[in-house]
């Protein structure tokens, strides 16, 4: 079952080659199978997820950091109020599974 309470994503800043996002989520939201055009770097300043690809799982936490590599599916399930930073290309872009 996808979790349909989805993180809140904000663009931070924009510049000629990457883009940042702050991500906000709360425990027990999530974010469904989705992929990045190019790869990202997720910075987690607070909290805790899980990363779930096809082949393993990944815990997110306070201080960690994550290279999620280009076209690789993936979901986010939030474990602990999650505060983080996603660094990508300016031309990337998230594509949902449906």
């Amino acid at each position: 079952m996808e979790i349909v309470n989805r993180p809140e994503l904000t663009h931070l800043l924009v510049g000629d080659s990457l883009k940042t996002m702050q991500i906000k989520a709360m425990a027990g939201m999530g974010m469904p199978t989705h992929l990045n055009t190019h790869e990202a770097v997720i910075i987690v300043q607070e909290g805790r997820a899980l990363l779930k690809t096809k082949d393993t799982e990944y815990i997110l936490e306070k201080g960690s950091s994550f290279l999620i590599p280009a076209y690789t599916e993936h979901k986010l399930e939030i474990l602990k109020n999650l505060k983080a930073v996603a660094i990508m290309a300016t031309d990337s872009n998230i594509h949902f599974k449906s």
